[in-house]
């Protein structure tokens, strides 16, 4: 089974795709369970995510196990013979890892004789936009299957192997983008006082977004506020620039302390544009809800690593990271938890990162344990 597993993973890994394109990658994990446990299929569920539904009585809770199909925009740094085969592209994130555990399911359900409950192994695309999960929960075909929890895990860097992390409230942060457009008037780099140029104020606001900042994790109300790019006009030496923009990320622990960060920077935008006389335009994207963990979920979580004698860390807030496993927190009773990955593996998002091939059989245990608990004993 590893061997297979390793296998299809190091494939994946070959043959990344972008959020929201990867219709090859679901195309090949479906073939793969097809050949060694087909269940019922249920496909694009609002783009590439598909799910794989197992029956094994009309009684029983619905248990849905998540991963993420997408790679990330990023060139590998390595060298190894699996490593991707298109440029720019290549899975940073470990998503090719956690679909091997899914997909590694099946040969444990396999072996499997519940009386009650269906499982669904949940294989979601764009998860690195925010916008898969979402897509999925307005999908038709996913409000039918009636689930009642799901679960899922991220391998995590710098802890070690085997690893099993939880934390009692969340499990990953509030995470939203902007896009801040301000717009002046050009005029002859000569002659600055003729127009209206956007960079003061682009200095003054970046300054005054910086005080709002409380960086303190153990906090409530922790806030980080993230500027990822500047551009003031262009790189033309006889014009002073009349347009700008400035783009943040922002994150809290929870959606009410959100929605308070971004009326305080709305006030801010709102004085320095007019104290520098600058229209603006405010454009929100990327967002990344709170994964909540059920207290239920997350004692389960915590009952099936002691099960199996793995190690437990337990972490006293989430990861500072967005994951949109948050929109199903909306909705279901959920529980998501870390998997140490290695302290010496490369972190994510990094151009060297490799997903570790030895915790897959980890992982599918755990899940396994956890499907136990949420089939039987409920």
């Amino acid at each position: 089974m590893h061997a297979k597993l390793t296998e299809l993973r190091r494939k994946l890994h070959q043959f990344p795709e972008v959020s929201g394109q990867e219709f090859k990658t679901a195309k090949r994990v479906q073939d793969f369970i097809h050949k060694n446990y087909p269940g019922e299929l249920i496909s694009q569920i609002g783009g590439p995510s598909f799910a794989v539904l197992y029956n094994f009585g009309t009684e029983g809770n619905t248990v849905a196990i998540r991963c993420e199909l997408d790679a990330l925009p990023i060139i590998e740094k390595n060298g190894f013979e699996y490593k991707s085969n298109f440029e720019g592209v290549s899975h940073k994130c470990g998503h090719d890892g956690h679909m091997a555990m899914v997909a590694g399911l099946v040969f444990w359900l396999k072996e499997q004789n519940f009386k009650k409950g269906r499982v669904v192994l949940v294989f979601q695309s764009a998860e690195e936009t925010g916008k898969g999960a979402y897509e999925m929960l307005e999908d038709v075909k996913f409000k039918a299957l009636n689930i009642d929890y799901i679960f899922a895990l991220h391998n995590i860097p710098g802890v070690d192997l085997h690893t099993v992390i939880t934390m009692k409230n969340g499990f990953s942060a509030e995470v939203e983008s902007f896009v801040l457009k301000l717009s002046g008037l050009a005029s002859h780099a000569a002659e600055p006082q003729n127009g209206i140029n956007p960079t003061l104020g682009i200095a003054e606001l970046t300054q005054e977004l910086d005080k709002l900042n409380i960086s303190n994790p153990n906090a409530e109300n922790f806030q980080v506020l993230t500027p990822v790019h500047i551009r003031i006009g262009e790189a033309n030496y006889g014009i002073s620039p009349g347009e700008a923009e400035l783009h943040y990320t922002i994150r809290t622990w929870s959606l009410k302390t959100m929605e308070q960060l971004k009326t305080q920077i709305l006030n801010i935008i709102n004085q320095i544009s007019k104290q520098h006389q600058l229209k603006h335009e405010m454009n929100w994207l990327e967002h990344f809800p709170a994964s909540e963990n059920d207290l239920d979920c997350n004692s389960i979580i915590k009952d099936a690593a002691e099960n199996l004698h793995f190690n437990i860390e337990e972490r006293s807030y989430p990861f500072k990271f967005g994951e949109d496993f948050g929109w199903f927190s909306r909705h279901y009773k959920t529980g998501m938890f870390g998997l140490g990955s290695g302290l010496q593996t490369a972190p994510l998002h990094n151009p060297s990162y490799d997903f570790p091939d030895e915790i897959i059989p980890t992982g599918i245990a755990v899940f396994g344990e956890i499907l136990k608990k949420t089939l039987e004993d409920r």
